[in-house]
C-alpha cells in the first residue's frame, strides 16, 4: 500500500469515526453516568467489534451479506431491535431525587464487562458497517501482495481512530457530568438518548441494502 493511498484512506477513516453515531451516544452515556474509566470499556467494545467486522468482511461472509437480502434483513431487524431496547430502557429510568441521581453520576458499581459487550452489540447491531467495510477494504487492498499486512494497516488505523474519537467524545461528556446533576436535566437527558436509539433503530429497520 503506497502512502498516498494509506492517506486517503485515512481521510475517510477520519470522516467516519468523528462523526457521531450509536456508538458516540452510547460511550457518552456511559461516560457521564459512570465515569471515564467505564468509558474506556465502552471504547474498546466498539473496535472490538469493528475488528470482528473487518474480518467477516475480508473473509468473504461481507459479500454473502450483500447479495442474500434473507440474511441481510435477519441481522439488519435484530441490531434495529437491540438499539430500539436500549432506547426504551434509558425512556423507562425513573426521576430519583438529587442526591440519588448525583450518586448515580459518580457511581462504579456497573460492570465493566456489562459496558464491554453492550458496546459491542452496539457496534455490532448495523450490519450496514460490514457492507461499508466490505465496500471500502477491497479498494484500498492489494491483491498481488500479502492480504494479511494490508488488512493490519487498515483495520489497525480505523480501530485507533475509532478508539480516539469515541474518548474525546467520553471527555467532553465528563466535562459536562456537574451540569446535568439536577434530576430534571438528568431526566431529559434520559429522554433525549433513549429517542435517539429508538431513532436509529427505527432507521436501520426501514434501510434497504441496496
Amino acid at each position: 500500500m503506497t502512502i498516498q493511498l494509506w492517506l486517503m484512506y485515512l481521510t475517510l477513516v477520519i470522516v467516519a469515526t468523528s462523526t457521531p453515531g450509536p456508538a458516540v451516544l452510547f460511550i457518552m452515556t456511559n461516560s457521564t453516568l459512570h465515569g471515564r474509566r467505564k468509558a474506556i470499556f465502552a471504547a474498546a467494545g466498539n473496535i472490538a467489534g469493528l475488528l470482528f467486522l473487518g474480518i467477516i468482511a475480508v473473509t468473504g461472509v461481507g459479500t454473502i451479506l450483500k447479495t442474500s437480502e434473507i440474511i441481510f434483513n435477519i441481522i439488519k431487524f435484530a441490531g434495529a431491535a437491540y438499539l430500539i431496547y436500549l432506547g426504551l430502557k434509558m425512556l423507562s429510568q425513573k426521576n430519583h431525587d438529587f442526591i440519588t441521581m448525583k450518586n448515580q453520576l459518580i457511581s462504579t458499581n456497573v460492570s465493566s464487562q456489562k459496558i464491554f459487550f453492550q458496546a459491542l452489540g452496539v457496534a455490532l447491531s448495523n450490519p450496514k458497517a460490514i457492507i461499508f467495510l466490505t465496500a471500502l477494504f477491497p479498494q484500498f487492498v492489494n491483491i498481488n501482495k500479502a492480504l494479511i499486512p494490508q488488512f493490519t494497516i487498515l483495520i489497525s488505523t480505523l480501530m485507533f481512530f475509532s478508539f480516539f474519537f469515541l474518548m474525546s467524545y467520553a471527555l467532553l461528556a465528563h466535562r459536562i457530568k456537574a451540569w446535568l446533576t439536577k434530576p430534571k436535566r438528568i431526566k431529559v437527558f434520559n429522554q433525549t438518548s433513549g429517542s435517539i436509539f429508538i431513532g436509529f433503530g427505527v432507521l436501520l429497520a426501514i434501510s434497504s441494502n441496496k
